[in-house]
């Protein structure tokens, strides 16, 4: 059976995410003990005991949601005998869980991962001044119907796609008044709901750029190893083995669009048949559902998941 792993992005946080694993794997402690490590922060405190608020800053929620995918993948490694290499045909990430994808895959350490969704989350949320930008969800409308929609509302200002989810939900990012433009252009054409999104920031649009810049420089100080896997890129929704494709890659989809439908159709025509969230939530699980329906999938985020996990791998 081919299988894909794949890891949430922004949205699939929670207070108490990860504690379980902490407290029932000692693989999972040292995972959080290195990226508190890494930040000289106890950001498993915030992401255990909150606030909520404090855990919802995008500069903690990046390296947050990664520790909680890479302390669940840690035990799957233990517990279940997992060997990326043996059992997976592809690793792939929802926005900066491209990240947490790269790092089960030996392409980064945690540590330079966890550094790097430090920067990349501070960078985002400083490129653009609060109050300037906002994203919106526009349901029931097809990829084309949503990016004629974001061209038609941008009149001057941005409006891009920001991510392809599937299932006929997309995602816009750019100025403000351009997005509240798009929510009623998306209605006129039909869309079943058009709602802003309580975001921090307008990710994944060209406003994002100064962001994009700073992660050209931080990323060309680290090393890049070659994935164990293919990983299948959100900017092109295909597979990139070469170090330096990764980089230009995760450069990119700061202000590209997370192309999620795509990745996810083009992972289920190579054979997958099944695939695996690895992480806080189950947002990815879902969206596969609707994507590639003839496809199983569970999320493995809790020691419950991990125990049924290592069963079916067993079995």
């Amino acid at each position: 059976m081919k299988r894909a792993f794949v890891f949430p992005g922004q949205g699939s946080q929670a207070v108490g995410m990860g504690k379980a694993l902490a407290e029932a794997f000692p693989q999972a402690r040292a995972v959080f003990d290195e990226v508190d490590d890494a930040l000289s922060q106890k950001l498993s405190a915030i992401m255990w005991d909150g606030p909520l608020a404090d855990l919802t800053l995008t500069a903690n929620t990046q390296p947050a949601l990664m520790a909680v995918s890479l302390a669940a993948f840690r035990v799957l490694e233990a517990e279940a005998g997992l060997d990326l290499k043996q059992h997976a045909a592809f690793v792939a990430g929802h926005s900066l869980g491209e990240y947490s994808a790269l790092a089960a895959a030996g392409s980064l350490s945690i540590a330079e991962t966890a550094r790097l969704l430090r920067i990349r989350g501070n960078a985002m949320q400083g490129a653009v001044p609060v109050g300037q930008g906002a994203m919106a969800a526009l349901i029931g409308l097809e990829f084309d119907a949503a990016l004629e929609v974001a061209r038609a509302a941008a009149e001057g200002d941005v409006c891009d796609a920001a991510n392809d989810n599937g299932g006929a939900q997309v995602v816009v990012s750019g100025h403000k008044a351009a997005v509240e433009r798009a929510i009623v252009i998306a209605q006129e054409k039909g869309a079943k709901r058009a709602v802003m999104l309580t975001v921090s920031a307008p990710f994944h649009c060209a406003l994002m750029q100064p962001a994009a810049d700073a992660m050209r420089e931080a990323l060309a100080a680290v090393t890049v190893k070659p994935p164990v896997v293919p990983l299948v890129s959100n900017v092109t929704a295909g597979p990139v083995t070469d170090a330096a494709a990764i980089r230009d890659g995760l450069v990119r989809q700061v202000t590209g669009t997370v192309r999620w439908r795509e990745s996810v159709a083009w992972m289920a025509s190579q054979g997958v048949e099944s695939f695996y969230e690895v992480g806080s939530g189950k947002v990815l699980t879902g969206l596969a559902k609707r994507i590639a329906p003839s496809a199983t999938g569970a999320a493995i985020g809790t020691p419950d998941d991990i125990a049924a996990f290592t069963a079916s791998l067993q079995g």
